[in-house]
């Protein structure tokens, strides 16, 4: 079994990547010793000096030392250190093995993961501000982590999804959400070795932060619509349906030019490492993504709100990052005001056929004028009206109003990321630029209607806070989800199939009403039927989809990748809730299943997923 923990540690700070002739550089790789698979974030110090990098998602490393030499020590929490002298060659591959001692050391508590002894460091100011190869030439400073005081964080209370029965309510409606906020912010609290509130735990999120190899349509409509079925993971007896949709890809050169307007908390709560800077330095990144026809703006808000930039072409990166650059944290935090000034330069200069949108950057702490979340709701709501769509970034954390982030997002027509370190902002603002920004689908629901002749029971997993009335589907006043070009969005129902006993699932018969199944629902091989609805960014009427789906008996072994990575992901989220109907399913199972399920992976999102897993479940099995 495959057993280390994953808490990184490093202050990253700036060194020049010049290399004098007094110089080299060595890099290597470092792997675990059980299965020789990567190790990322393992830091790599220069003995006796404060010169270090950590390896990134394939554990490669690339570190400057004086051309004389010296010794390297590679250091892993819950693995041994190794020294390793550098010699002649230019290249140091290290393994790196289990240390019991340590994992001793490492316990969970009622409220989450903490250790006995301080041997850990926190990272206040993770990778901001530097390019990949920047990075891998930084040096670190560790510093000992101390847990903050106090708490304020806020979540909206989750209820999670219970099984209907299918002969009396046969129809599950639900709006889409593409947000993957919760993923980042689950791993933030497990890098910094805690468990998550289980309010934090969005499963729709985390199956969402990942992108799948799914199809490109092929029709007219903005997206396609892919199924399958097989058992679920844990749970033999019932079966998992996976629905996915897929974007249509828009060529960045082909987007319709852009109106944004950057709303930026300069309050004194943004002042720390992992706030305004880590802000500045995401946003410089989109900056550099823009075209000349794009046009910035740039809003403030403290105890008042101002505009500091007027819009500005995107062919004038430098005025636009020099504006970043002057903002400073100070005062009271005004969202309200902030907001309406906002969607008022963004209505000012507004492109019709455009990309209209405000991105708001903030920890959410409003503090006066309209802040609570139903009044924040309600002028969100208003805005929402005016054709201009929300990008939601989120920072920091101990005053993190995660709740208040959520309903701003999903009540502007919008979406939502949590930022916690600089690749986190380089995935959203510059990996996803056309999904993040790009609308090319709004009010986006679907509507399930399972065949009661085949189906039991169902439940559909995650998007607790997104579920509708069986009659919004076709109320299109009704707001829903947005779907950005290239983007994927994934949802996933467990069934008990009609003849199975669960335990999950019992319900005494009627004593005054019969209900009847429809013969041609008995003859019918449908499982289901899927009913999606959608406008164009620019439009107010729906368009209808409709896909049935049938049950082949396929084997969970010959499924997609997508299927089961989706189903590892679920499971983990289930795992965090401690969800009753992951019954006995183990860490060690979602690894297993994630392994074989990860497919390319040319960013590196799903081994840092598999070593966030196998991380936490040491941990938590202890």
């Amino acid at each position: 079994m495959k057993k280390y923990i994953w808490i990184v540690a490093a202050l990253i700070i700036f060194s020049t990547a010049f290399v004098s002739p007094e110089s080299r550089i060595i890099t290597g790789k470092v792997t675990y010793a059980k299965d020789g698979s990567p190790l990322p974030g393992v830091t790599v110090i220069l003995k006796g000096t404060t010169t270090a990098v950590v390896t990134d998602h394939a554990g490669i490393y690339k570190i400057t030392i004086p051309a004389k030499g010296g010794t390297l020590v590679f250091s892993f929490i819950g693995l041994k250190s190794k020294e390793m002298k550098i010699g002649t060659a230019d290249t140091l591959n290290v393994v790196l093995e289990d240390d019991a001692q340590k994992l001793d050391e490492v316990i969970v508590t009622a409220y989450g993961v903490t250790q006995k002894r301080a041997y850990r460091s926190k990272a206040k100011q993770a990778n901001v501000g530097y390019t990949s190869d920047e990075l891998q030439a930084a040096p670190i400073v560790a510093e000992d982590y101390k847990e903050p005081e106090w708490n304020t964080e806020e979540y909206d209370a989750i209820h999670e999804n219970i099984f209907h029965d299918a002969i009396r309510n046969p129809l599950s409606t639900f709006s889409i959400d593409v947000d993957a906020a919760s993923y980042s912010n689950v791993r933030r609290f497990i890098n910094n070795g805690n468990r998550p509130p289980k309010d934090a735990v969005r499963i729709e999120e985390m199956v969402n932060y990942f992108d799948y190899d799914y199809e490109q349509p092929k029709r007219d409509d903005p997206f396609a619509v892919i199924t399958e079925i097989s058992s679920a993971p844990w749970n033999a007896k019932h079966k998992l349906v996976h629905i996915g949709l897929q974007g249509k890809k828009i060529p960045t050169e082909n987007l319709p030019a852009s109106n944004l307007v950057f709303l930026i908390d300069v309050s004194g709560s943004m002042d720390e490492a992992n706030k305004l800077p880590l802000l500045k330095s995401s946003f410089k990144m989109l900056v550099e993504e823009l075209r000349p026809q794009d046009h910035v703006a740039i809003v403030v808000y403290a105890g008042a709100a101002g505009l500091v930039l007027e819009p500005t072409s995107g062919a004038e990166k430098k005025k636009i990052i020099e504006a970043l650059d002057r903002l400073e944290a100070g005062g009271s935090t005004a969202g309200g005001a902030g907001i309406n000034l906002a969607y008022a330069t963004a209505r000012e200069h507004f492109k019709k056929g455009g990309n209209n949108r405000v991105i708001l950057a903030t920890d959410g702490d409003f503090n006066i004028g309209e802040s609570s979340n139903a009044s924040m709701e309600r002028l969100i709501e208003a805005k929402r009206q005016e054709g201009i769509f929300l990008t939601v970034l989120g920072y920091g954390m101990g005053n993190y109003k995660d709740s208040k982030m959520e309903t701003l997002a999903d009540k502007g027509n919008g979406n939502y990321a949590y930022i916690d370190n600089i690749t986190e902002a380089r995935k959203v603002l510059v990996n996803e630029f056309g999904g993040t920004l790009f609308t090319i689908a709004k009010d986006v629901k679907l509507q399930i209607e399972f065949n009661p002749a085949h189906v039991k029971a169902y439940r559909l997993i995650g998007y607790e806070n997104r579920m509708l009335k069986s009659e919004d589907f076709n109320n299109d006043k009704k707001d829903a989800g947005e779907l950005g070009s290239g983007h994927t969005v994934t949802a996933l129902y467990e069934i008990i199939p009609v003849g199975v006993e669960s335990e999950f699932f019992k319900i005494d018969e009627l004593k005054y009403q019969t209900t009847k199944i429809d013969p041609a629902a008995k003859k019918s091989d449908e499982l289901m039927t899927i009913k999606l609805r959608y406008k164009k960014p620019d439009e107010d009427v729906s368009k209808l989809i409709v896909h049935p789906l049938q049950d082949s008996n396929i084997a969970l072994a010959k499924t997609s990748d997508n299927f089961r990575w989706s189903a590892s992901v679920a499971a983990f989220g289930m795992l965090l809730r401690e969800s009753e109907y992951s019954k006995n399913y183990t860490y060690d199972d979602v690894v297993q299943l994630a392994q074989g399920a990860r497919g390319v992976d040319k960013e590196g999102y799903r081994i840092e997923f598999i070593n966030l897993v196998k991380s936490f479940g040491m941990v938590a099995s202890r």
